[in-house]
């Protein structure tokens, strides 16, 4: 892969450790600033509908941007928010700031993916976005636990600004890496009608909403769930994180290395498939030993589906991927943001252990989704 992409694929991981540093953090969060966990979990709603609304808006004001400026600059952002997030006081102080901060995530992750067309030839374009977006997968393996393990240990606020110290390192690595000149092509008013008319690619938009809205459902609450249905500590919560984040990076790597051959709507249907027989199985759970097994095949498919979900868009309608991939984050985070609501309605309520049938439902919504999306004609070019 070209040396480029690295510091992409470096910046998705910073990216993924911010967005999940709330819910590896929740409990400690919760206790420290007197807030029940379904309060706290507004962290996860409020930021992901930020990212929801962000991601196609800021698209069509910054489609003109230099990217290497663009993505320096939306990581430093990053930095200065999550360090400021760090030493808010109370709840209240800290939920409008975490707000802002996820500004970033809204910017870089679609358009880190809609400029690597420019950056490689047009027959390593599915792998190469496959490739950066293993940092996601890469979040989830040292990212969630070295957050829920940081927390435990020393506090929500130095898992925050740990974070922010890396995405500091992240920006000046984009810096120094991507070459001046990188601009995709601006969206038209009549591309931004093309994509959004079009049936294949805002159902296959539809898939990622589905799909992130049932995983968010429980990945949300995940930390309160375990400790108290196994009485987790911290060290095992950040166990546990790692173990689902090793199979989500073999889930990815896997992706990565198929996906040309196996093609990018057939790997969406597998990853999905997988992850709703986890769910399916999640009430088996009830020993560390089970609930990792349980886990093992949702991480598989987690950021695999992600992959495979852009690769789509951009192969369904290339000229028009700097739109179709901003929706699809929009998507993926408006999803999280239902999920998570959900999640904490059920909570609320003492439905906790009840929380995978909910997720269940969305992922089967996601797989229908997904074949009725393989049906439609790709829009005219």
């Amino acid at each position: 892969m070209p040396a480029v992409l690295w510091p992409l694929l470096f910046g998705n991981y910073v990216i993924g450790s911010g967005v999940m540093v709330v819910a590896g953090t929740l409990n400690e969060i919760s206790t420290d600033l007197s807030v029940s966990v379904a309060t706290a979990g507004q962290l996860i709603s409020v930021g992901a509908l930020v990212m929801c609304i962000g991601a196609p808006t800021l698209a069509f004001f910054v489609s003109g941007w230099d990217r290497r400026r663009l993505l320096s600059l939306s990581l430093v952002w990053f930095a200065l928010l999550l360090g400021l997030c760090a030493v808010m006081p109370s709840f209240a102080a800290l939920l409008p700031v975490r707000a802002l901060s996820l500004i970033a995530p809204a910017i870089f992750t679609p358009q880190a993916t809609a400029c690597i067309g420019l950056l490689v030839p047009l027959e390593q374009r599915g792998r190469a976005i496959s490739f950066v977006f293993l940092g996601w997968a890469l979040a989830s393996v040292l990212g969630m636990p070295m957050a829920a393990l940081l927390g435990g240990l020393f506090g929500w606020r130095v898992a925050f600004a740990t974070v922010g110290v890396l995405a500091g390192l992240s920006a000046a690595w984009v810096w120094l890496a991507m070459p001046d000149g990188v601009r995709p092509a601006a969206m038209s008013g009549d591309a931004w009608r093309r994509t959004l008319q079009s049936p294949a690619l805002i159902l296959t938009v539809g898939v990622t909403l589905c799909s992130s809205a049932g995983q968010f459902t429980l990945m949300a609450y995940l930390a309160p769930y375990f400790k108290q249905v196994l009485d987790a500590s911290p060290k095992d919560l950040s166990l546990a994180f790692l173990w689902f984040g090793v199979f989500a990076l073999v889930g990815n790597l896997l992706m990565s290395r198929f996906i040309e051959s196996v093609g990018s709507a057939r790997g969406v249907l597998i990853s999905q498939g997988v992850m709703a027989l986890a769910f399916a199985l999640w009430p088996l759970g009830q020993s560390w030993p089970l609930a990792l097994a349980v886990l093992a095949p949702w991480a598989l498919g987690c950021f695999a589906a992600n992959s495979a979900q852009q690769a789509r868009l951009v192969g369904i309608a290339p000229s028009l991927a700097s739109g179709s991939v901003a929706l699809n984050s929009a998507a993926m985070y408006a999803g999280q943001a239902i999920g998570a609501a959900i999640g904490g309605a059920m909570v609320a309520v003492g439905q906790i252990d009840q929380l995978h049938a909910a997720g269940l439902v969305g992922l089967l919504l996601s797989i229908g989704c997904s074949m009725w999306a393989s049906r439609q004609r790709p829009p005219a070019t």
